[in-house]
């Protein structure tokens, strides 16, 4: 198809030109309505797990948003690689925003020790190693590919999934740090706000509610984001049970640039290596968000280049976001899911995405408003969100069939990530660097034990493929 020929609406379905304005908008809006939850909801729970105030949650918020634009222009846009040389960027019509995937690890380096800026600083030190990790996947991904086929990656996904539930609950709950000293004593809010109230409760199950009805029920753009709806619903149900505070919205400004390494940066070995292999993973899980893409809206195969060039690009951006307060990224995979089903692939309409996320970035004020959203509308907004994580997970596991083989690979890898997760004080005697890496998030031995049962235990007939 000759793209010089096209005009109007028919440029939608190709990379380049720039089709009407009008239509641009409303989808690149529908993409960005698909991810902004998903984008600012890990910051907050970090934020969160350090106990870091009103103005450092602001600045990591808008550090996640305009380190997610910025790596989703480099991804539209790559450089080089138009003749088959070396390529720094997919080419290829993807959202890139802070990644759930990270949560639970980032959740115990955000509180170990002192917590705080050093809570974060840890974690932009791993993510500047991670993302190096990630570098070096892209540079061999021919070679390492096949050490990670869906029966690994399906089981981290999946470790993932379930590793997240307790933050959902505890989040409906209205937050374990949400104590009544705190809330009611120190900051003199309403006992709403109170951890396990009974408000926090009927608040979360109403938002959870509205979120399972519009994705069951709506077409169009209230089921693409449901998630974004639920929590508005949720939101004014919250402000009628008065557990909104903005007393801290009227310090954020109206414009303020991104800062330049503001919580520090330290180098924490278990932060590093918990992070670290979790990179190298969702390096090859990313493939797979590319192979959606390409699959779905272009009815064809991603070549080498753009595969080796999106994963270079995910671990340089990685590493720069490090500098920047951000959060590690990752494709967005609900927005690969509108590019499956609207054909939608023209640059343009990802760039003007792209630009809403950087202009929603440099506002502080909008990142202030975010800051007010009660844990408990969190909690029910993303609890389906995590289901959905580990049911993915599963449906990569399943996706060769379940033999027996893949039942004992799976089963005792998340038997052994979860168990000794949930048992945190039956490997406490070890040095804090061990507990560390293989105690406070399941997906590190989940992941570990996998890899080893995968290449250990003999191939059925169902798992030759693998």
């Amino acid at each position: 198809m000759d793209e010089k020929k096209l005009s109007g609406r028919e440029l939608l379905f190709t990379t380049h030109g720039i089709p009407p304005m009008g239509a641009s908008l409303s989808l690149a809006f529908q993409h960005l309505v698909a991810m902004i939850v998903g984008c600012v909801t890990p910051a907050i729970i970090v934020a969160n797990a350090a106990g870091l105030d009103m103005s450092d949650r602001v600045i990591l918020i808008q550090a996640s948003l305009v380190v997610s634009a910025i790596s989703t222009f480099l991804q539209i846009f790559p450089i080089g690689g138009k003749k088959g040389g070396f390529r720094f960027g997919s080419g290829l019509p993807v959202i890139i925003g802070v990644s759930f995937a990270y949560v639970p690890s980032m959740q115990a380096i955000a509180g170990a020790g002192e917590g705080g800026h050093l809570g974060v600083a840890n974690i932009a030190g791993a993510m500047l190693v991670g993302g190096a990790v990630a570098v070096i996947v892209g540079l061999f991904l021919k070679k390492i590919r096949k050490f990670f086929p869906p029966i690994i990656t399906g089981t981290v996904v999946f470790t993932i999934g379930l590793s997240l539930y307790p933050t959902a609950i505890n989040y409906m709950a209205g937050g374990t740090s949400n104590t009544y000293e705190l809330v009611v004593q120190t900051k003199g809010l309403t006992e709403a706000l109170v951890y396990g109230s009974w408000q926090n409760w009927v608040v979360a199950l109403l938002t959870l509610a509205m979120v399972v009805l519009l994705s069951n029920y709506t077409k169009g753009i209230t089921k693409l984001a449901a998630t974004l709806f639920g929590m508005i619903f949720g939101y004014i149900v919250a402000l009628c049970f008065g557990m909104v505070d903005f007393s801290g919205l009227s310090s954020s400004g109206w414009f303020e640039a991104p800062h330049l390494v503001p919580f520090g940066m330290s180098f924490d070995v278990a932060a590093c290596i918990a992070l670290g292999l979790l990179f190298a993973v969702n390096s090859v899980q990313a493939i797979g968000d590319f192979t959606s893409t390409t699959v779905g809206g272009m009815d064809r195969e991603p070549t080498d280049n753009e595969l080796q060039g999106g994963i270079l690009c995910y671990g340089a951006t990685n590493m720069l976001g490090s500098f920047f307060g951000g959060l590690p990224t990752a494709t967005y995979s609900q927005n690969v899911g509108i590019v499956s089903t609207n054909k939608v692939i023209n640059r343009f309409v990802f760039a003007v995405a792209a630009g809403f996320m950087l202009l929603a970035g440099l506002i502080p004020k909008f990142s202030g408003l975010l800051t007010t959203i009660p844990q408990c509308v969190l909690g029910g907004a993303t609890v389906s969100v995590f289901s959905t994580i580990a049911m993915t997970g599963m449906r990569l596991i399943t996706s060769k069939g379940l033999s027996p083989r893949t039942v004992t690979v799976v089963g005792l890898s998340v038997a052994l990530g979860v168990g000794v997760w949930q048992a945190a004080d039956s490997i406490g005697q070890f040095p804090e660097t061990f507990t560390m890496v293989f105690g406070k998030s399941p997906v590190v031995v989940a992941t570990i034990v996998a890899l080893i049962l995968h290449n250990i235990i003999p191939k059925d007939k169902d798992s030759l493929a693998d």
